[in-house]
């Protein structure tokens, strides 16, 4: 395979005028060290966290997208408190997509680096959304034989923060987990896996058609957050399944302190559990998205023993250590095909990426709906 001398990669950039652009940079293709790798990206998908970085603040309402072809520049407009907020990184050129996957196309001299010649492998490090990475041969996961760079795209983000879910509850010392926006493909994966593992898991979505794709997937608890009878009806569950660790995708509004005054009420129902301090048990809800940008809302009803905290991918894995680390991405590698299964509305190119209309579409994160870049089209 030819490999060129330049390519594209993408940037978003904030400017001091208040405007937020995001445009394809060409770039010299870099040469690898002795234990670096030059992949040929083929597939990248759109994450929520990706789009962070992306658009930041902007008012992608009224985004619009000047220029042709490689030239495309998507412009958005930021508020007054956006530059205050992301005041940080303005002028600042970021490289933008978190994972991907593609094919090995020249190496280092290292072993581990020459083993990879060839290889289909799935990569995460920042700076995707481009049509070539150089990365440290240890950092790419070699996809088994028969599995694409489409089915290893999504190998890092969704599956590695599922499992690491997982780790969280048993580190802490939890025995159940509730789970918010779970009919994401992270949320499919996450009810895959604990059905695997017999992990009890509450289910939060939005609507009925979401409750029942998780149920038909064979998930036991599930509550629709739009009910009448949905604060009662997650009491329930989490009293059934004994869950006192949540994850919640939303990040703002009152989802979260309803959450906790729902842990609160179970654990009221086991008899002598009264406090004037609350239940002894701890109860925890980390806020790992922020599909719901306004501020998150704690009505303090669930006693003493609780927290709300971030949790972020890398933070944990950098904690978990190595052996886990390896231990996780080998599970993911092996069961791509069924419990890691990533699906995918709409695949673009990465100049479609800069449209306008498109930008709209997949910047509305609908629950069910991803989107892949297919960097070569």
């Amino acid at each position: 395979m030819t490999v060129p001398s330049t390519y594209l990669q993408m940037f978003s950039t904030l400017n001091e005028s208040g405007e937020l652009c995001l445009e394809l940079v060409e770039k010299p293709v870099p040469t690898p060290k002795a234990n670096e790798v030059l992949v040929r990206i083929e597939a990248t998908p759109i994450n929520p966290s990706d789009q962070g970085v992306m658009f930041g603040w902007a008012d992608i309402s009224a985004a619009s997208t000047s220029g042709n072809g490689s030239k495309s520049v998507l412009s958005a407009p930021v508020s007054e408190q956006g530059m205050r907020v992301m005041k940080a990184r303005v002028g600042q050129a970021l490289p933008v997509g978190n994972e991907g996957a593609g094919t090995v196309v020249a190496t280092g001299d290292s072993e581990l680096a020459s083993s990879l010649q060839g290889k289909v492998v799935a990569v995460m490090g920042g700076s995707m959304y481009a049509q070539y990475r150089c990365v440290d041969a240890a950092t790419c996961l070699p996809l088994h034989d028969g599995h694409s760079a489409k089915d290893g795209a999504s190998c890092f983000v969704n599956p590695l923060t599922a499992l690491s879910m997982i780790e969280t509850m048993k580190m802490e010392g939890h025995s159940a987990l509730v789970h918010t926006a779970a009919a994401s493909n992270l949320g499919q994966m996450l009810v895959r896996i604990c059905q695997a593992d017999g992990v009890e898991l509450v289910n939060i979505v939005r609507k009925e058609e979401q409750a029942k794709l998780l149920r038909d997937m064979g998930a036991k608890y599930v509550v629709n957050s739009s009910s009448d009878n949905f604060k009662a009806e997650l009491t329930d569950a989490i009293h059934a399944t004994g869950a006192t660790l949540a994850f919640d995708a939303t990040g703002g509004g009152t989802l979260a302190s309803d959450i906790l005054a729902c842990m609160e009420a179970a654990a009221s129902r086991t008899p002598g559990a009264y406090s004037i301090y609350g239940s002894v048990k701890h109860k925890q809800v980390y806020l790992y998205g922020n599909l719901d940008t306004s501020p998150t809302v704690l009505q303090r009803a669930y006693g003493m023993a609780w927290g709300v905290g971030g949790w972020l991918l890398p933070n944990f894995l950098a904690k978990a250590g190595t052996e886990v680390v390896a231990r996780l991405r080998a599970r993911v590698a092996s069961e791509l095909k069924t419990t890691f299964a990533s699906h995918y509305t709409n695949e673009i190119s990465l100049v479609e990426a800069l449209d306008a209309d498109t930008v709209r579409q997949y910047y509305a994160k609908h629950t069910g709906e991803k989107f892949l870049i297919c960097s070569q089209k």
